[in-house]
């Protein structure tokens, strides 16, 4: 996703994997918050049941300020592989997503993300590290 009118480049591309041992709310990410730190687009989130058993999913993303929004609530047939975004989801930056499974140890989530930062690193930057 890129956005012409803010300087954004990109850091690095992770995947962040999280397997559900509690029906607490559980980060799986959060949105690097460091002076050159612009935001992250995660472009994927494949959750997974691998019980057999439908189950519940509950996605929330927390802002800077502490505030929650809820952003799914999706079941999940037995072992049965769901991907949750049609579109690229932004986090800017100390923004988190967390996960909330209706039962523990079932549910396997990976998500690809991409991390952007406002300032280009040169290759001639690099080697002098």
């Amino acid at each position: 996703m890129l956005v012409t009118s803010i300087p954004q480049y990109i850091q690095g591309l992770t995947n962040a994997k999280l397997v559900l041992t509690t029906t607490d709310a559980t980060v799986l990410y959060t949105a690097p918050s460091g002076a050159e730190s612009n935001s992250s687009v995660i472009n994927s989130i494949i959750i997974h049941e691998h019980s057999n058993n439908s189950d519940t999913v509950r996605v929330f993303i927390t802002d800077i300020d502490g505030n929650v929004f809820e952003m799914f609530d999706k079941t999940v047939a037995g072992h049965g592989t769901e991907e949750l975004l049609t579109r690229d989801l932004v986090l800017q930056a100390g923004e988190s997503i967390s996960f909330q499974a209706g039962t523990a140890n079932r549910i396997h989530i990976v998500a690809s993300i991409q991390e952007l930062i406002k300032t280009r690193i040169t290759t001639s930057a690099l080697s002098q590290i």
